[in-house]
């Protein structure tokens, strides 16, 4: 469970521990998604909030109904885990990660999302579909369910963690791995 949202956290803290801050931040004051309204990872949140003229309360505030929704949207690896091994319901598990990623580890079922993919669900609409989307760490995945969500698949959720937790918590045998980044 995230920590505490204090005013003297770092923006890197703040988005590591609440994966949807970014997307909150943007929506509600329009920060962090252009040169004129970003901020630097080591910046505290109250360093953004006054450059912004921005109350650090109603940020926090906003973030918190933010973390709210976004956890309304996410399945835990155990949920999908009975997802499938429970034949009777029917969903889509749908991996996020890059075609490698996919190819080297996935789990059984998974479709790997393409762009021709996603238009035919988003041409379908089909509302009482459920979606499982995945990720590597569970850090981009709620961002994916709101796109999903906000084109009318009100059933679309994220694993909470991605393929990583899973791995961890539900079946050891999936190899994890770390991204190396330039």
């Amino acid at each position: 469970m995230p920590t505490e949202i204090t005013a003297n956290m770092s923006m890197a803290s703040l988005l590591d521990r609440y994966p949807g801050a970014r997307r909150a931040l943007f929506s509600a004051f329009h920060i962090g998604g252009c040169q004129s309204c970003a901020y630097e990872l080591q910046d505290s949140l109250e360093t953004v909030c006054q450059k912004h003229e921005i109350a650090v309360t109603q940020a926090i505030n906003c973030l918190l109904e933010s973390q709210k929704n976004d956890l309304e949207m996410m399945i835990s690896p155990q949920d999908l885990e009975n997802l499938i091994t429970n034949a009777a319901e029917t969903f889509t598990l749908l991996d996020t990660r890059t075609r490698e990623e996919y190819e080297a580890i996935t789990l059984p079922g998974a479709q790997l999302m393409t762009q021709d993919l996603q238009n035919a669900l988003f041409a379908e609409k089909d509302q009482d579909q459920k979606i499982i989307l995945m990720d590597h760490q569970g850090r981009s995945v709620l961002d994916h369910c709101a796109w999903f969500r906000g084109h009318g698949l009100s059933e679309t959720f994220g694993l909470d963690g991605g393929i990583d937790r899973y791995a961890q918590e539900i079946d050891s045998r999936i190899p994890r791995y770390r991204l190396e980044m330039d």
